[in-house]
């Protein structure tokens, strides 16, 4: 299945090189490239591309308007966003995954990340370069001690996972340091969603430092 991707970014050039880079993929298409925000929003709506790729500073609507109009809190049949941008400052992240996207990335991050995040985010899962995940969890989470569901509390092996997540071990490292399946890794990432109401595993991540589940 081919990949179809939106590209918004005011620089030309940055168009051009993501363009160039994904389309040279073959499981990827550019579908178009905007230069504004508000032709972002518009695009993405009439298109519904798999993923679309969002500068943070951008005329008309910046890459966080964006995001809360195409996958935040609310929207029916959210799209998936990551985030590309110069600026790596903690407000934009945090901003960026709260509004609802699933991955964040610095430009200078190079093209193997920028791939892994097209394929991560479309197949539902998250990235955020490895330079800022935990960093960011750690220093913006302020531990509030929020209580567990208590009608549904997660599992001793669901908290298990939840520390890994929010320690920014993907789903393979997850299984292979708990020692169980990857399928089964996805199971409970699944029930640990749909417990804390939560739509990702960046979600999951922020629930955790928050909550003191882990420090």
């Amino acid at each position: 299945m081919t990949i179809r991707v939106l590209i918004a970014d005011d620089q030309q050039l940055v168009r051009t090189g993501f363009q160039m880079i994904l389309d040279a993929q073959p499981d990827m298409e550019v579908v178009t490239a905007v230069a504004d925000g508000a032709a972002a929003v518009a695009e993405a709506r009439r298109l519904r591309p798999d993923v679309c790729l969002l500068d943070i500073r951008m005329p008309k609507l910046d890459g966080l308007e964006v995001t809360r109009a195409l996958a935040g809190p609310g929207v029916e049949n959210p799209l998936r966003v990551v985030i590309v941008t110069t600026f790596d400052l903690d407000e934009y992240v945090y901003g960026a995954l709260r509004s609802g996207a699933t991955g964040f990335l610095l430009k200078d991050s190079g093209p193997t990340l920028l791939i892994e995040a097209v394929r991560a985010a479309a197949a539902g899962d998250a990235l955020v370069s490895p330079s800022i995940t935990v960093r960011l969890l750690r220093h913006l989470a302020q531990p509030r001690r929020a209580a567990l569901p208590a009608n549904d509390p997660l599992t001793e092996r669901e908290l298990d996972v939840v520390r890994l997540v929010a320690k920014g071990r993907t789903n393979q490292e997850v299984a292979g340091e708990l020692f169980v399946s990857l399928s089964t890794v996805k199971t409970h990432l699944g029930s640990i969603m749909g417990k804390l109401g939560v739509r990702n595993r960046v979600e999951i991540a922020a629930w955790a430092w928050e909550s003191g589940v882990v420090s």
